[in-house]
């Protein structure tokens, strides 16, 4: 195992314990020292048994009085502990035969834990307790409280830590000026306050991670990803990419679409079009709202890479959106004399081959599928741009094979254009996506009518039926979302299934139809061209309808057990509707009571339809772990920063990450080798 060398040649313990510090993530002395407290307990004072309460957390000390092992109402192990003040009984319901023995009559012991009202008095139940001498002294520093695993216990990490505090040469990575101008203290400085803080740093400060130790600390952590990606963005710069500048095919296809770009989508176009002609290779999102118009974009960016003479491949999370973008984007660029072709998990395994052959030959213009489109035996003969849509779908591993795919298909890196139609709050593309360059379609196209959103409780669900009887009387259609059930996805399809069967005999004679992840995927194309040509009035669904379904007729939305769902989610759904010219409108209903976060998201989804407000909101609400999609890769992406309270530490990391680059690169390389090691790869997916 690498471990970090010190000033004693120390490195991380051996054997079966380096195997439980693996576990937290423990691998060298650095991440020993990175590893903080979660929490502090102070051990500094003695408080008077006699002035203890119920509910406090205390340290007591006396003498024991006596001990008794009670065998009702259950075995437990009783010590009365006295000091001059009064008496706290400790009990022990797990105890050894040698604790017998440490609580003998008249020994000293000291005890730490919650005090509590038992039937004969105060009591602390399983305190943490150590024998003591007549004047022993107390810590000087609060006692810090690690998160740990089975098989090590707090004392044994703490000692692990504080002996590689005392024997780690934690050098300065950062200049001086700045921790002047920050107001910041030394690293190893702030290491050490954060592990062992003065019994004189205020609570409160320490829990909200305000004191100066702990703002250098996130600073650090943010400057690292800082680094991390700038670095990333000039390797990718030095690599050269095709040159896609041939624009013949893309003012056949301009010409040839119904509609006229809005502003928005000229502007975004202009910067990816001209991006495509150079010769670094383009990393660039594209960000809009639900229904801004980003397929076209995608659609124009293909046709300048075919046009040139090299292949496109345009990758969707889910076959339905997929499947839309083959029925939407593959019509356009025929007419154009693209040739398409379709791969995805649930093909034929010959209609793969015939695929994957014809893709290996360049017979294929654009490959347009699910994460088929990454595997092993995917080879592409001029791939001279990757399209990935909702991009923060795909787990991390996935969207790292896609990155080794492109960097290996050819001595060009392809250019690459990412689009997500959940709009990223602006400290958050200040961090995770600081090595993209963004293009934002901030307006809808003309015609599009905003879609009214009502809440409604789960008790007025028949008067919701008699609303989807009269939108569909009047020749509109409906989507009916089922609940999220997130521990089992078989209870989301047998729950889809139930709601299904009971709303074709509900609003009979009304065609209801079913669509779910689990459906074949003919059989899954099959009912989403019914509802699409309006055979099918009412469609029933799971979340696979998130993304990608474009049906105008379609005006009403009703999602059942609305307060399951995250506000991305409730937000991508509405998308779904008020894609024609009809008013449209979404019924999220919920059971009642609702919980705090769930009032707060519906409340939310009720008070705005601006995805850029949304986004903050989830951001607050939920983090960027799991805004990104990134609980997948099982890395956490920034363990003590938070974008929202430390956006002045994220301005001044940006720059310094600049400056160190340009300055001093070899403190750079220090500093990133102390934050990840070998792991910045899942900072970049």
């Amino acid at each position: 195992m690498p471990v970090a060398r010190t000033r004693s040649g120390a490195g991380v313990p051996a054997t079966d314990e380096a195997g439980v510090l693996a576990r937290l993530g423990i691998r060298r002395e650095q991440d020993l020292a990175l590893h903080l407290p979660i929490r502090y307990e102070d051990e500094t004072r003695i408080t008077p048994i006699g002035a203890a309460r119920p509910g406090q957390t205390a340290q007591v000390q006396g003498r024991v009085a006596r001990h008794e092992v009670l065998t009702r109402p259950r075995r437990a192990l009783t010590v009365e502990l006295r000091d001059d003040s009064g008496a706290i009984a400790l009990r022990f319901l797990h105890f050894y035969g040698s604790q017998l023995r440490q609580f003998a009559t008249g020994n000293r012991v000291r005890a730490f834990g919650e005090v509590r009202g038992g039937l004969f008095g105060l009591e602390m139940v399983h305190p943490r307790y150590r024998l003591v001498g007549e004047h022993e002294p107390l810590p000087d520093a609060l006692t810090p409280v690690y998160p740990t695993v089975s098989g090590l216990g707090q004392a044994r990490l703490r000692s692990i830590i504080r002996r590689a505090l005392g024997a780690l040469d934690w050098c300065e990575t950062v200049p001086s000026d700045v921790l002047g101008r920050l107001g910041l203290p030394e690293a190893a400085e702030a290491l050490r306050a954060i592990h062992l803080p003065s019994p004189a740093t205020p609570a409160d400060a320490l829990h909200e991670r305000a004191t100066a130790a702990w703002r250098r600390v996130i600073f650090d952590e943010l400057l690292a990803q800082q680094l991390s990606l700038k670095r990333a963005r000039a390797a990718r710069a030095r690599h050269a990419a095709p040159v896609l500048a041939d624009r013949t095919r893309v003012q056949r296809l301009l010409a040839a679409l119904p509609f006229r770009l809005t502003g928005a989508q000229q502007r975004a176009w202009h910067e990816i079009g001209t991006e495509l002609a150079a010769a670094q290779p383009m990393n660039r999102l594209l960000q809009g709202d639900v229904g801004s118009g980003k397929t076209v974009i995608a659609a124009l960016a293909a046709a300048q890479a075919i046009g040139s003479g090299w292949q496109a491949a345009l990758m969707a999370p889910t076959e339905i959106l997929a499947e839309q973008h083959l029925r939407k984007i593959g019509p356009w660029l025929e007419r154009v004399g693209a040739r398409i072709a379709w791969l995805s998990g649930s093909s034929k395994e010959s209609d793969k081959r015939e695929v994957r052959a014809r893709v290996a030959a360049g017979d294929v213009d654009l490959l347009i599928g699910t994460h088929a489109l990454i595997e092993d035996r995917v080879a592409f003969a001029r791939l001279g741009l990757a399209i990935v849509d909702e991009q923060h779908r795909f787990g991390v591993v996935q969207r790292l094979s896609l990155r080794g795919k492109l960097e290996a298909a050819a001595a060009l890196l392809p250019h690459q254009l990412m689009m997500s139609a959940t709009p990223i709050p602006r400290t958050l593309a200040m961090s995770y996506y600081a090595d993209l360059d963004v293009s934002v379609i901030d307006e809808l196209p003309p015609g599009r009518r905003p879609v009214r959103t009502r809440l409604v409780s789960e008790a007025r669900r028949d008067e919701v039926i008699a609303r989807v009887r009269a939108a569909a009387s009047t020749g509109r259609q409906v989507y009916w979302v089922c609940p999220l059930i997130e521990e089992s996805e078989a209870l989301d399809l047998q729950t889809a299934i139930d709601t299904h069967a009971a709303l074709a005999v509900e609003l009979a004679p009304l065609h209801v139809g079913l669509v779910h992840g689990r459906l074949p995927a003919a059989d899954k194309q099959a009912v989403m061209a019914a509802f699409a040509g309006g055979s099918v009035q009412v469609l029933v669904a799971t979340t696979v309808i998130e993304v990608g379904v474009d049906v105008p007729n379609a005006t009403l939305m009703v999602v059942e057990h609305a307060e399951r769902f995250g506000l991305a989610q409730l937000h991508q759904l509405r998308g779904r509707v008020g894609r024609g010219t009809g008013e449209s409108v979404c019924v999220l209903m919920y059971r009642a009571p609702l919980s705090a976060a769930a009032r707060e998201r519906l409340k939310t989804m009720y008070e705005t339809a601006d995805g850029f407000e949304i986004a903050r909101r989830d951001l607050m609400q939920r983090g960027p772990g799991e805004f990104l999609g990134a609980r997948q890769s099982g890395e956490a992406l920034l363990r003590f920063a938070d974008l929202e309270r430390d956006g002045d530490l994220l301005e001044a990391a940006r720059e310094v990450a600049e400056r160190l680059l340009r300055e001093h690169p070899g403190q750079a390389d220090e500093h990133l080798r102390r934050w990840f090691g070998g792991r910045e790869e899942f900072l970049r997916a």
